[in-house]
């Protein structure tokens, strides 16, 4: 029974019953593919250009104007028309044409295949969501089973527990992810009485990323024939508002298919599967430069989004009748969007998790260092692009509301970007004049603190009056002791030398204690106050694991995702916390509502030896990529296997 039976299975559609126990041969129609590659260089055989993911990209055709009446009924509901359209377009997708290659389908096989496809049946959206919920779960037993070692667990050589049962026992429900294990090929196989449990995680860890492509391409189909395909939508918008909104996902989209069809060849070999990081190096480096364009253009889709909403009544009304439909299951439009971005970043930790998972000096550690490297320039890349624009965009809106009293300071520049701001609260007179009982002790300032500059302001109206500005390196910051209510939460700023070439010195107000931390932590990073924690410098720094997924809602804050691990740096009484993320090193702020600290300490210490294993790694291979004259561009060779990959 072939294993890529079961994988396509998976997606398409439920095969009808098979009574006879004769193979059933399924001709399928030999067509010219004329935009994909000729080669992609991960097999000496020739890999099947006619596979499904290959015919969508022929097959994908915007249906005929004469149907856009009846795809959206006056009542909002779909019509048959529709349903009909999307079951034809998933019917191509899925292998519904005759012709050439012969595929064997015995009635067993079909059978499994109408078990596997009930079982995985997540878009991309939930099967993020439950895997980064099981993560979480994981983590908390681990937490809770160490010190000791129960039964079916393994002791690794460094003395810390990995036990697959628990790391896999969550998936097994039947409501959750499909496990490699699980596959009736594998069961029937007799690999997992042979196979160590070290090679089983990795055999999961690889198969989690081909499902999870899978899925991501799922939705990206109901992205596309859903959303950009339909006509009643299209109908809607301009040509410009089309390309506002879906950018090159098209292209993106292109790109999943090549991944996930080399993907699933890969399957088709072998129900052990040898690796998947060779796959994803390649495809990082040749077809993924796709993601960095439609992620840039992500903040021009969410204005125009919102812009096109307020100011289209039947756009709005097809899009509540789209948003309502079953097959997007309660989804929004915009959660369908910000795929790309979220499957990037993804990716790049599931290939840290084989990483974690591969023996030292291996093949499958040095190509996982490889699809890595390029995962992390794009993702990086994403990220810079994304705040470059916003940031320039910010100084642009700043500088229009400041107003200089007397010397102007330009404030738009490529190197400058907005830190902080907000309002506190001045204490004016001298000290010897303080009195607890005025009522005009304080008055409102407000701050712009840039990477390089800070500029005190007093609003008026939508204006900000420039009233005093300093190089940021020329700031000091003094921790007041709380001296009553009226004196809370107050600190010293000193301008060593302000616009004027004098010292200045300003006594601040904030509204709370963690306010008052993250604006002497903006204003000097390096300073050390009774706030920094001691453990920071400790190798058993405090950790908290991330139990939900929070926005940033200011510059020196952190997004988080569910399941990210993140090293303590400081906390405060009201409810703050300010971490690094472990797995690429970003610092920021966060509500500590949305984390639980991480207990024990023998999984504090698993968690920072993989990040520094996956930093040591790819620092090495960054190394040895130099040494040998790896890619000095961003454009890979045709065949991966050219080159030798080396360690130092």
């Amino acid at each position: 029974m072939s294993v890529a039976t079961l994988f396509r299975g998976k997606w398409g559609q439920k095969p009808k019953d098979v009574t006879e126990k004769q193979p059933v041969v399924v001709q399928q129609s030999q067509e010219e593919d004329d935009d994909d590659d000729s080669s992609t260089g991960f097999s000496r055989e020739p890999i099947r250009r006619n596979s499904r993911f290959y015919r969508s990209m022929r097959k994908k055709r915007l249906i005929s104007s004469e149907q856009s009446e009846n795809l959206l009924p006056s009542n909002g509901e779909f019509s048959s028309t529709h349903a009909l359209y999307n079951q034809n377009a998933a019917d191509k997708r899925r292998g519904g044409v005759g012709g050439k290659r012969t595929v064997e389908i015995s009635a067993a096989s079909c059978s499994q295949q109408r078990d596997f496809t009930a079982e995985m049946t997540f878009l991309y959206q939930e099967y993020r969501d439950t895997s980064k919920q099981q993560e979480i779960e994981q983590r908390r037993q681990r937490d809770n089973l160490f010190p000791g070692v129960n039964a079916g667990t393994v002791v690794t050589d460094s003395g810390v527990m990995s036990p697959p049962v628990l790391q896999l026992q969550l998936r097994n429900s039947a409501q959750s992810l499909t496990l490699w294990q699980n596959l009736e090929a594998v069961q029937a196989s007799g690999l997992l009485t042979q196979l160590p449990h070290k090679e089983i995680i990795m055999q999961e860890a690889m198969f989690e990323l081909v499902t999870s492509e899978a899925s991501y391409y799922k939705s990206l189909e109901i992205l596309e024939t859903h959303f950009l395909r339909n006509p009643v939508l299209v109908n809607t918008l301009s040509q410009s508002d089309m390309h506002f909104l879906f950018s090159n996902i098209e292209e993106v989209m292109k790109a999943s298919e090549r991944f996930l069809m080399d993907l699933e060849h890969r399957i088709e070999k072998s129900i052990l599967i040898s690796d998947v990081c060779d796959i994803v190096y390649y495809h990082a480096a040749n077809h993924f430069n796709v993601f960095i364009t439609y992620v840039i253009n992500q903040a021009y889709q969410e204005k125009n989004y919102r812009r096109i909403l307020e100011g289209n009544q039947q756009f709005r009304d097809t899009m509540a009748a789209l948003e309502n439909h079953p097959r997007v299951r309660g989804l929004s439009f915009t959660s369908f969007l910000i795929l790309p971005f979220q499957r990037i970043t993804r990716l790049k930790l599931l290939v840290q998790n084989i990483l974690k998972k591969a023996e030292e000096n291996s093949d499958r550690e040095a190509n996982a260092i490889k699809a890595h490297q390029e995962l992390e320039k794009i993702v990086k890349e994403c990220n810079e692009g994304v705040r470059k624009m916003g940031r320039t965009e910010e100084l642009i809106s700043i500088e229009k509301t400041l107003e200089f009293k007397s010397k102007s300071v330009p404030i738009i520049s490529h190197s400058r970007w907005l830190l902080k701001k907000g309002e506190l609260q001045l204490m004016g007179g001298p000290k010897s004049t303080r009195t607890m009982r005025s009522r005009k002790l304080y008055q409102p300032v407000y701050l712009f603190l840039f990477n390089n500059l800070l500029l005190v302001t007093k609003r008026s109206g939508d204006k900000f009056q420039v009233i005093d500005s300093c190089t940021r390196a020329m700031l000091r910051t003094e921790d007041l002791e709380d001296q009553g209510q009226q004196l809370a939460n107050v600190f010293n700023l000193k301008l060593l030398e302000n616009q004027d070439e004098r010292q200045v010195n300003y006594m601040l107000k904030t509204s709370s204690m963690s306010d008052k931390l993250r604006w002497m932590c903006a204003l000097t990073p390096n300073r050390r106050t009774r706030f920094m924690s001691t453990s920071t410098h400790q190798a058993d720094s405090p950790q908290v694991q991330c139990i939900q997924s929070y926005t940033a809602q200011e510059p020196d804050e952190l997004s988080t995702e569910m399941a990210d691990i993140l090293n303590l740096l400081e906390r405060t009484d009201d409810g703050w916390m300010m971490g690094e993320r472990l797995h690429d090193g970003e610092r920021g702020w966060f509500p500590s509502r949305v984390a639980e600290e991480i207990q024990n300490k023998e999984v504090r210490a698993q968690n920072l030896r993989e990040a520094f294993r996956i930093q040591q790694a790819y620092e090495s291979g960054l190394h040895s990529g130099a040494k040998i004259g790896v890619r000095a561009g961003r454009h890979a060779p045709k065949d991966p296997t050219h080159y030798k990959w080396t360690t130092c």
